[in-house]
């Protein structure tokens, strides 16, 4: 049987750590569903749509990543793609107290999907799409921060928002 992973997040933008996890995780399994997540607690940058074809581009070189996108349970997107692993990207040790909650209740919600924990390259330790963000808008360097795909999407979206002050 092929062992099938999920790798969820909201990726607004997808970074160079998103990226490390997600190839990574590619070796490890047989099948990766990137999928992105619309959090409720977040207001995203890049619609999903664009969050999509941003990791379709940066992704297209893994054969067995398929990108996607959900709104619900990662559980019930996970059952529905027969995976039995939700891959999921550490930080550092402030990330994992909030992911053990998460883990838990997704534990809570479907015993048969473990989660497993890859630590990003500890050259990508410090950064989050938010710094990528923040720094992009302000015109700051982020080419070893992100894809160039991804870097002309947020120049292309900083300068639209200047434009429309």
């Amino acid at each position: 049987m092929a062992s099938i992973a999920v790798c969820p997040g909201s990726f607004d933008p997808v970074t160079y750590g998103h990226l490390d996890i997600i190839r990574r995780g590619a070796k490890v399994f047989d099948k990766v569903y990137v999928v992105v997540l619309n959090n409720s607690s977040k207001k995203p940058l890049f619609s999903t749509e664009e969050r999509v074809q941003l990791l379709e581009e940066v992704t297209k070189d893994l054969h067995n990543v398929v990108v996607d996108s959900y709104q619900g349970l990662l559980v019930d997107y996970a059952r529905s793609k027969h995976a039995s692993a939700i891959l999921r990207g550490l930080r550092a040790v402030s990330d994992f107290e909030y992911e053990m909650q998460i883990t838990s209740m997704n534990r809570v919600l479907n015993e048969q999907i473990e989660t497993f924990f890859m630590m990003t390259n500890n050259q990508y330790a410090f950064l989050s799409s938010s710094i990528v963000k923040e720094v992009a808008k302000y015109n700051g360097n982020i080419s070893e921060l992100v894809p160039k795909v991804v870097e002309e999407a947020l120049r292309k979206k900083f300068a639209h928002a200047e434009n429309h002050l």
